[in-house]
């Protein structure tokens, strides 16, 4: 087998054996499957970097159909304080959140090697900002707006949904998919402009340069519902760990 080098992030791991696991690990390429033999023994040089959110440069023997065989790994960023969030639980419960939408938006057929890249770098990103104590929140809803886009069900944020106009928009709407102009309004749910306008903001920010996320609570309320009820309807993913983040929501729209 190829010996080689991969940079990556464990999203998944599987007990295997009696002291080993089979680890998911994304990288700018895709998915990889790694076999980490022995990592479960205490005494195991592995046992550190086989685990979920281990972000690394993995020394493997590598199989391009089938397995892998982890033989090392060099720890690139450590999510200290995501790890170690034992207290409350909220950078952790986020973070795992992030992971599981990751691994569902990966599944997609009609994803290629460039739009793997963009969700790597999405995705280490965002996780680097909770750990370094940015609005959680904040950081997944910019992650959930960009990933609507490779879902292949981004809303129309750019022009009304149903005119193409970027005039006299009023409000943005589920069942639309977007943006409602005036003319074009009927009877939807009227949105405030500033969350509109923040929706934007969120969508084209780079994600490695965001130095802060002060979001007033109600837009970011605003925001966090009109996401939560898109997904819901139009992308047909069901997260396990989206049901925690409903009570933090509640108690973190000002984390």
């Amino acid at each position: 087998m190829e010996q080689k080098k991969v940079e990556g992030i464990v999203i998944g791991e599987t007990l295997y054996s009696e002291s080993s696991k089979i680890l998911k690990v994304f990288t700018k390429d895709g998915l990889i499957s790694v076999i980490s033999k022995g990592c479960r023994k205490p005494k195991s040089k592995l046992r550190e970097t086989s685990t979920k959110l281990t972000y690394a440069t993995f020394n493997i023997s590598y199989k391009k159909e089938g397995i892998s065989t982890l033989i090392s790994a060099d720890t690139i960023y450590l999510f200290k304080n995501i790890l170690m969030d034992y207290k409350d639980m909220v950078k952790i419960s986020y973070a795992l959140y992030l992971i599981e939408l990751t691994t569902q938006t990966i599944k997609e057929e009609q994803l290629d090697y460039t739009d793997y890249e963009s969700i790597y770098n999405l995705l280490i990103n965002s996780l680097i900002k909770i750990n370094e104590g940015l609005n959680p929140l904040a950081v997944i809803s910019i992650v959930e707006l960009k990933y609507l886009d490779y879902l292949g069900v981004k809303p129309n944020i750019d022009g009304c949904s149903n005119c193409g106009s970027d005039k006299n928009i009023i409000t943005i709407d589920v069942d639309s998919y977007g943006l409602i102009c005036k003319n074009c309004y009927k009877d939807e749910r009227i949105i405030n402009n500033e969350t509109i306008k923040m929706l934007r903001m969120l969508y084209y920010v780079d994600m490695k340069r965001v130095t802060k996320l002060d979001i007033e609570v109600s837009i970011l309320k605003e925001i966090t519902e009109f996401l939560t009820e898109y997904y819901d309807k139009h992308t047909g993913i069901y997260l396990r760990t989206k049901d925690n983040l409903k009570n933090l929501n509640k108690l973190n729209y000002n984390t």
